[in-house]
C-alpha cells in the first residue's frame, strides 16, 4: 500500500474516537497487550514518562519533551489527536515519524488487526511504541488519550507519572463526578513509581492519596512555578509549569542530567523543538487571528482571560464543537461584547452550525452560521478592524481545518 492507502485503511477499517465518538473507545487493555505481544513487547524496551489529566496534559507533554531534548536526550513524544498530519502523533526530537515506517508497520501488523479488531488508537499506540523501541530513544513522553486506567497507553511502566488536573470532560465515559474521573485518571499510577499531581481539589486529593498509597508510589504535589515567559505563551503553560518542573526534578533525583538552563530554554522554544500547534497560535496579524484547541470550560476560561489581557479592539469569536458535550458552562464564559460566528468541522462527531446556533439562542447568544471555519475566518476579516482580534476555538477539529495553520 502507499502511504495514502495506508491512512485510508486506518481511518476506515478501524473505529476512531475523534471521528465517531465513544463507540470507538475500548474500555479494556486486552487488545493493546495482544498487539504488544505480537510485536515482541516494545513497550518494555524504552524508558518513559506517562501523563494524564483533563486539561494541560498535551502542553505538559510537549514542555517536558522540549526540556529533555534541550538536555541532549533522544526523546520520543506520543500525543493525540493530530491536527494536520497523522504523523504528528509520533515524534522523536520533534521530527515526525516517517511515512514509510507507517506503511511498513501497518503491513506487518495487518494479520493481528484482522484477528483482534483493535481501535485506531490502539494501533497508533502500538505503532508509537514500536517506533520508539526501534529508534532506541533515551526516553519517551507518553500522553494518555482518554482517562488513564484503561487507556491504551497504560501498559508502560514509566520513570514518573504526571496527573495535571481533574475536570468535567468525557463524563459519559469516565464518570459523572470529579471523584470518579480522578479514579480513572489515577489508573496510570504504578507500583513504586513516583506520581506528580499538578492540581488537587478537595474532591480529588483523597483519591490520589489512596491510590498512590495502595501502590507504594511516592506522591508529590506540584508547587507554583516562578517561571516567567519571555514571549507570548498560553496562560495554561504557566499553570502547568509546576507539574513540568516537578517531573524534571524527580528525573534529576533519579540521575538524569538536566539543568535549570535546560528547563528555561526548552520551554521557551517548545513550539519549535516539538512542533506544537494550535495553542494560542498566531495565524495572521492586522487583524490578529489566533487559533487555540481549548475545548472545555476550564481551558476556554483561561483562554478568554488571556485574550482579554493581550489584545485590544473587538473580539470576533469563531466557535465550533462536537456533539457529545454540554456547552452551557462554556457559553456562560463568552464575552458579552464579542461577535459570534458558529461553524462546524467536517467529521461525523461535529455539532452542526444550526444546532450550535439554537443552543446559543437558548443561552442568550446570537451569531452567524458558516459551513466551515475558513469561510468564517474570511467573513470575520471583512468585518474586523485592524485592532480587532479573531479567535478560533472550541474544537480540535475546527482548528485542524484552518487552511493557514
Amino acid at each position: 500500500m502507499t502511504y495514502e492507502e495506508t491512512l485510508e485503511y486506518l481511518f476506515t477499517r478501524l473505529p476512531m474516537y475523534q471521528r465517531v465518538g465513544k463507540i470507538a473507545y475500548k474500555k479494556d487493555l486486552t487488545n493493546t497487550l495482544q498487539l504488544m505481544d505480537y510485536l515482541g513487547n516494545p513497550h518494555h524496551k524504552f524508558k518513559s514518562i506517562h501523563i494524564a489529566g483533563t486539561n494541560g496534559k498535551g502542553t505538559s507533554a510537549h514542555g517536558i519533551s522540549a526540556i529533555l531534548q534541550t538536555a541532549g536526550y533522544k526523546t520520543g513524544l506520543y500525543t493525540s489527536p493530530h491536527l494536520k498530519s497523522f504523523t504528528e502523533r509520533i515524534r522523536i526530537d520533534g521530527i515526525e515519524v516517517n511515512e514509510q515506517f507507517v506503511v511498513d508497520f501497518v503491513e506487518r501488523i495487518r494479520p493481528s488487526i484482522d484477528k483482534i479488531n483493535p481501535s485506531f488508537f490502539e494501533i497508533t499506540v502500538a505503532m508509537a511504541f514500536e517506533y520508539f523501541a526501534s529508534q532506541k530513544v533515551d526516553i519517551a513522553v507518553v500522553e494518555t488519550g482518554l482517562g488513564g486506567r484503561l487507556d491504551s497507553t497504560n501498559v508502560i511502566i514509566p520513570e514518573v507519572c504526571l496527573i495535571t488536573n481533574i475536570g468535567y470532560d468525557h463524563m459519559d465515559m469516565l464518570g459523572d463526578t470529579l471523584e470518579k474521573i480522578a479514579a480513572e485518571k489515577s489508573g496510570i499510577i504504578k507500583k513504586h513509581v513516583p506520581v506528580i499531581i499538578g492540581e488537587t481539589l478537595p474532591e480529588t486529593a483523597p483519591i490520589f492519596e489512596k491510590i498512590a498509597k495502595n501502590n507504594g508510589a511516592k506522591l508529590i504535589k506540584a508547587g507554583i512555578s516562578d517561571w516567567k515567559p519571555k514571549k507570548l505563551t498560553p496562560n495554561y503553560l504557566q499553570k502547568n509549569m509546576g507539574g513540568i518542573e516537578s517531573v524534571i526534578q524527580e528525573l534529576v533525583r533519579q540521575g538524569w542530567n538536566i539543568t535549570s538552563a535546560d528547563i528555561n530554554e526548552g520551554v521557551e522554544h517548545m513550539n519549535e523543538l516539538t512542533g506544537l500547534k494550535g495553542r494560542l497560535q498566531v495565524i495572521d496579524e492586522n487583524p490578529l487571528v489566533i487559533a487555540d484547541v481549548s475545548h472545555n470550560a476550564e481551558g476556554i476560561k483561561s483562554l478568554f482571560e488571556q485574550i482579554t489581557q493581550i489584545t485590544e479592539g473587538k473580539l470576533h469569536l469563531i466557535f465550533g464543537s462536537v456533539k457529545d458535550k454540554d456547552l452551557t458552562p462554556i457559553f456562560s464564559l463568552f464575552p458579552n461584547d464579542a461577535m459570534i460566528y458558529w461553524t462546524q468541522s467536517q467529521v461525523p462527531r461535529a455539532l452542526s452550525m444550526e444546532e450550535l446556533a439554537i443552543q446559543g439562542v437558548v443561552n442568550g447568544i446570537d451569531g452567524e452560521c458558516f459551513l466551515n471555519v475558513n469561510e468564517a475566518i474570511n467573513h470575520a476579516r471583512e468585518k474586523a478592524g485592524i485592532q480587532d482580534t479573531i479567535l478560533v476555538t472550541g474544537s480540535t477539529f475546527i482548528v485542524a481545518e484552518i487552511n493557514e495553520l
